[in-house]
């Protein structure tokens, strides 16, 4: 499969902006101007395929190819596709080239940004619908300071969302995040439901780790209340810390659901 003309201009578009001097800065890159080339080779790129600009099975030109292009050496251009390849969005194929895979670094965003890697019982990957139930802004106590990476008393907004798949009530979830980065931050009725991907549209910030701590206990009134579960019932809990390209604290997240009707799947490439 060769590029289609949308994918040929995005490759033939990266020349002309190194060229003009545009080079594309990615979250915290543009706090450091002396970072390595292959990583801002490495980051467009792979800025692309989350986007969808370059998508999966398309194979990029060859390493002299995309060094003239960008105006780097080829040891550069070689370097960043290693570390692409090793992160899993490329692929080498002898005697076709380097592939676009289709799958993101550590987890898989498409999953993060649309399903939470919520499973029906036959593995099926499912979509579900997110309503916000609670909206404030606070300031963090120690124990969310410390795990964010920010100080006692820092503005934060915190998020009560409920998921659904098919109608049917999967998961509730709070989310913490510093507004340090997060200027003109939405409110509640302006939230879009794919929270990871507006992090990375809007402000730059993409999630590109992801910490989790996962247990299993009783649900409480308000897990049955919300999940509409019959008591006792067991639920799952997972408490998660989301980290960006720099390895930066964004997100502090708290997820309980039951594993009645879905599943909880996590992949590692």
């Amino acid at each position: 499969m060769q590029f289609s003309n949308r994918g040929q201009s995005v490759i033939e578009n990266m020349q002309k902006k190194y060229d003009a001097g545009d080079v594309p800065q990615f979250g915290r890159l543009r706090d450091s101007e002396g970072a390595p080339l292959y990583e801002v080779v490495k980051r467009y790129i792979s800025e692309s395929i989350l986007q969808g600009e370059l998508t999966a099975g398309m194979i990029l030109p060859s390493e002299n190819s995309l060094a003239a292009r960008f105006g780097v050496s080829v040891g550069t251009v070689r370097k960043a596709l290693a570390a692409l390849t090793t992160e899993g969005m490329l692929m080498r194929r002898r005697k076709t080239g380097t592939v676009v895979t289709g799958w993101a670094p550590l987890h898989n965003l498409s999953h993060f940004f649309q399903y939470f890697r919520l499973h029906d019982k036959t593995g099926g990957l499912l979509l579900s619908e997110t309503r916000v139930l609670d909206y404030q802004l606070g300031e963090a106590s120690d124990t969310e300071a410390r795990q964010l990476h920010i100080a006692a008393g820092d503005a934060v907004v915190r998020l009560k969302r409920l998921r659904r798949v098919k109608g049917i009530p999967a998961m509730h979830e709070t989310l913490i995040l510093p507004t340090a980065r997060l200027a003109d931050f939405p409110q509640a009725k302006q939230l879009p439901p794919l929270l990871y991907r507006y992090l990375f549209e809007r402000y730059d910030i993409r999630i590109a780790a992801v910490r989790e701590q996962i247990t299993a206990t009783l649900a409480n009134e308000e897990d049955a209340a919300l999940l509409e579960l019959n008591l006792p019932h067991a639920i799952m809990v997972i408490d998660e810390v989301s980290f960006d390209q720099s390895a930066v604290p964004v997100i502090l997240a708290h997820h309980r659901f039951s594993t009645e009707h879905f599943m909880y799947v996590n992949e590692v490439r």
